[in-house]
């Protein structure tokens, strides 16, 4: 990462002087590969993080693995997820290990605390201790051991570089992001599964892509069906793929069939706009974007959402300067941005929270 990459794109003021910048980048392309906007570096190279998650159930679900398994949507929508870990997380994810044989003991993505105040309440007055299956992304490795299970391939080490699951999807994400897979940087995430540094342009077209795989009559059949598969599971579930208080789930839930919203740790983010989202006959759209310092400010967004404050902001106004969101879908995700009111404990306003970007259109 290279700081000449990211330019100043969200501050903070107290009073009427800028106290704090957040630097980041972000491209806009449709599903053609054209950029459309952007504002830094678009090529500037980074990790999805969580945002692969989409991609990384695509070979599971061209393989038939929803026909194999009798998956619902919701299911689907779980693969796909970081989820809060709340208990309407869990039911769904117990349905899928049940379906498919995988046990909470085969996954490999670890223990970690969980966000969800109304979740740990009720486990401790359950007396209940944290396991893997709490882990936001245990729905995408059930789907890794799901896959291998119906391959019959070994499940101690899914998560390694060179297991077939795992070389299936990296070939995947390649194609979906035009790139060979030579070209793409890896790294383990903090689920410990395979993760992907790539430009944020190849990351927006991917998702551009996922949005209309039959743009050009050139995605296999396959591939297209999962596309569909993954897209509209996210959409008809967003509760699924983040959690009732999350920014990801309130996006979706404000433009209903309109656009999909995955989330990544340190500062990523990346949406895919539908075809007709932004006029009738727009071509389908990626937007990937990330805040350089990864914006964990230790500060919870007021809505609760403890994903950072620059990010969902960002969002809101690239989102805004396209013209995808309505005034009245703006103002039911105001507590996100894209300007919000910084208080103090006494909750006097000290300051504002503001992106500082002017998108930059491609001609």
């Amino acid at each position: 990462m290279t700081q000449s990459a990211y330019t100043p794109i969200f501050e903070l003021t107290r009073g009427n002087t800028v106290e704090t910048v957040h630097f980041g980048a972000l491209a806009v392309v449709d599903v053609h590969g054209r950029l459309v906007a952007s504002w830094g570096d678009p090529y500037a190279v980074t990790f999805l993080r969580s945002s692969a998650k989409p991609f990384q159930v695509l070979p599971f679900l061209e393989c038939g693995g929803a026909d194999y398994y009798h998956l619902s949507s919701v299911e689907i929508a779980l693969m796909c997820a970081s989820h809060n870990g709340s208990d309407e997380h869990i039911a769904v994810l117990r349905s899928l290990q049940e379906k498919t044989g995988v046990r909470e003991s085969d996954l490999r993505c670890g223990v970690h605390p969980i966000s969800h105040i109304p979740t740990l309440e009720a486990m401790q007055q359950r007396g209940e201790a944290l396991d893997q299956n709490r882990n936001n992304c245990s729905g995408k490795h059930t789907g890794m051991l799901a896959f291998a299970r119906m391959r019959g391939l070994s499940l101690t080490d899914y998560l390694e570089f060179n297991h077939p699951i795992q070389q299936d999807i990296l070939r995947a994400f390649a194609e979906m992001c035009a790139m060979s897979v030579n070209q793409i940087s890896l790294g383990i995430d903090g689920c410990s599964a395979p993760n992907f540094a790539i430009p944020l342009y190849n990351a927006a077209l991917a998702f551009a892509r996922l949005c209309d795989p039959d743009a050009g009559n050139v995605t296999p059949k396959a591939r297209s069906r999962a596309c569909h598969q993954v897209v509209s599971a996210m959409i008809a579930h967003p509760v699924m793929v983040a959690g009732t208080d999350r920014f990801d789930t309130l996006l979706m839930q404000a433009a209903p069939g309109r656009l999909l919203c995955k989330s990544g740790a340190e500062g990523y983010l990346a949406m895919g706009l539908l075809p007709s989202a932004l006029y009738p006959a727009s071509p389908a759209m990626g937007i990937a974007l990330k805040i350089s310092d990864g914006d964990l400010s230790g500060h919870s967004r007021p809505a609760g959402d403890s994903f950072g404050r620059a990010r969902p902001a960002v969002a809101l106004e690239a989102l805004r300067q396209l013209g995808a969101l309505q005034p009245s879908e703006l103002k039911s995700l105001a507590d996100f941005g894209p300007e919000f009111i910084v208080p103090n404990w006494r909750q006097i306003r000290v300051g504002l929270g503001r992106p500082c970007f002017e998108l930059r259109h491609s001609v």
